[in-house]
């Protein structure tokens, strides 16, 4: 079998998870240890960077997302440290959410739908589908961009923490699967399509 019609490995759950999460957590617990934003960027920083490293040694790559995220951790976590301002961090979460929206919104202006690209081998939707599901994700993660905002430049220091982490990762949780129904729905149009061809042949 060539490579090319080999399968892509599956990645495993455990590394997927700490490669997504760990840094995040790694900043949550460094304020709760240290309750300073500022000295938990040394967490955030430490715990991005270690993931990566898992996460190539262990499957010798990793995602694009993860590694957007962790890349952007890194970056914004650094910049804290080096200019010794926490706003650097706080903003993290808004560009990476905004750089997000912009990739999803003005793909589908352009007639795309980058979330194929990144779910495409998951889910069976219609183009009509995947063009609904990219403009719902990119006003998701405008409407995040926007309530980070919101949440570091009004509440406590401690509130925007848990916000960050694990409450955004919640909310996409929750948001994912409050698209199922319509997820299911364009299945059965799909299913209904075959079906009316078939008779058609028939």
């Amino acid at each position: 079998m060539t490579d090319a019609g080999k399968p892509k490995p599956k990645s495993n759950p455990i590394v997927r998870a700490c490669v997504d999460y760990a840094g995040a957590a790694a900043f949550l617990v460094g304020f709760l240890v240290t309750r300073n934003v500022l000295a938990a960027s040394w967490w955030l920083v430490a715990g991005s960077g270690i993931a990566l490293l898992v996460g190539f040694v262990v499957e010798k790559r990793v995602a694009f997302i993860p590694l957007l995220a962790g890349g952007a951790a890194l970056f914004f976590g650094t910049l804290t440290l080096v200019f010794h301002d926490d706003r650097f961090v706080k903003m993290k979460p808004t560009a990476l959410n905004l750089a997000f929206a912009v990739a999803l919104l003005g793909g589908y202006m352009m007639g795309k739908s980058p979330v194929k690209l990144l779910m495409g081998e998951a889910l069976a939707l219609s183009e009509a589908g995947w063009r609904r599901l990219t403009l719902r994700y990119g006003l998701f993660f405008l409407a995040l961009a926007i309530l980070n905002e919101a949440v570091w430049r009004t509440q406590p220091d401690a509130l925007w923490v848990w916000f960050k982490f694990p409450g955004l990762a919640v909310l996409t949780l929750l948001f994912s699967f409050s698209q199922i129904p319509a997820i299911l729905k364009d299945a059965k149009a799909q299913e209904a399509a075959a079906r009316a061809l078939e008779t058609q042949a028939d």
